[in-house]
């Protein structure tokens, strides 16, 4: 008989805005830091548009690393950055307590500080992964990090403001920053994110521990943001 797993629970709270923004995520055992990747952006409802980076430390030597996706146009002397689909969460986040950091999209600057909470028995019935617990709407893509999100709050919060009838157009019609269900999220396959995200044609291939180069089209802009910071 098949041993049961376990399922590593998450707290991602998005840094430098008030009142917090926060996720409580569970996700399997086996899961990469890529398929980790999905489904954090899935839980702030974002949309993977950008590149997306880990700092993590190596539980016996405190060495800090950096994973997420390697970038071929790397300058000599840069950090490297380890491939995330080829690396378990389970090699660094050995114990609850752990602290990393999540970046995402670098020219607006979201920093999270992500914490292994509980390392939990998997239970007969539930799927993973699972959104038990969160606070508040994720910001909107491409809305100019911290100080863009919170004018962009304040300008919908005031029907007067010059900007109102724009920004409610930019925004598809509405956005509560108040919002947020745990029940209403809904995963990605990590295997078919990869995919779209590479223009990659990967029927047949290993779901983790990819050992392919991507051709990352899609996040050329998110780098060339990085670079100018």
């Amino acid at each position: 008989m098949k041993k049961p797993g376990h399922v590593y629970q998450f707290n991602l709270r998005l840094l430098g805005v008030a009142p917090p923004i926060w996720r409580r995520v569970q996700v399997p055992e086996t899961y990469s830091f890529w398929d980790l990747h999905v489904a954090l952006q899935d839980s702030m409802g974002w949309l993977d548009y950008h590149l997306h980076l880990f700092r993590v430390t190596k539980p016996v030597t405190g060495e800090v690393l950096q994973i997420g996706i390697p970038d071929d146009d790397a300058l000599e002397g840069d950090e490297p950055v380890l491939p995330g689909w080829e690396i378990p969460i389970a090699h660094y986040f050995s114990r609850p307590g752990v602290i990393a950091q999540y970046d995402y999209d670098f020219g607006d600057g979201w920093e999270h500080e992500l914490t292994l909470e509980e390392i939990l028995p998997q239970e007969p019935g539930n799927k993973h992964p699972r959104c038990v617990a969160g606070a508040r709407a994720g910001p909107p893509e491409d809305c100019g990090g911290i100080g863009g999100y919170e004018n962009l709050v304040t300008v919908i919060q005031t029907p007067t403001h010059e900007e109102y009838e724009s920004t409610l157009q930019w925004l598809g019609g509405r956005f509560d920053p108040e919002a947020f269900e745990s029940k209403h999220v809904k995963f990605d396959d990590p295997a078919r994110r990869y995919e779209l995200a590479f223009e990659e044609r990967l029927r047949g291939r290993p779901r983790r521990r990819r050992k392919t180069r991507p051709d990352n089209t899609r996040l050329q802009r998110s780098r060339a943001r990085r670079a100018r910071r």
